[in-house]
């Protein structure tokens, strides 16, 4: 992953299991995963309020290929991933992923 957003364990877990699935389907499937989604967290490091706030300070932005999504919140210094999950499975599973206030 890209220096410039932070990326929780548990978001990286995600992208982990995700690959792993994607490689399973077809070889380099998991490896195009990650190439698009390295893709998407450059655009969020590049300009992280371009993407929509979905719920007080989270914001949303969606893969092209792939039906996942990547939560985030926008720290201090760079933006900090909380989640990539996919659509149709436990989509709101990131709520319980932010800090606490």
């Amino acid at each position: 992953m890209i220096a410039d957003v932070i990326v929780r364990p548990l978001a990286e877990a995600d992208v982990r299991e995700a690959a792993f699935w994607y490689e399973s389907k077809r070889e380099g499937l998991g490896a195009e995963f990650i190439l698009e989604l390295d893709a998407l967290y450059e655009r969020i490091a590049g300009n992280p309020r371009q993407f929509p706030a979905i719920e007080e300070e989270a914001h949303r932005a969606l893969l092209r290929r792939f039906p996942y999504a990547v939560y985030f919140v926008i720290g201090a210094d760079m933006p900090v991933i909380i989640a990539v999950l996919h659509q149709h499975r436990k989509p709101d599973a990131w709520r319980e992923r932010r800090e606490p206030r």
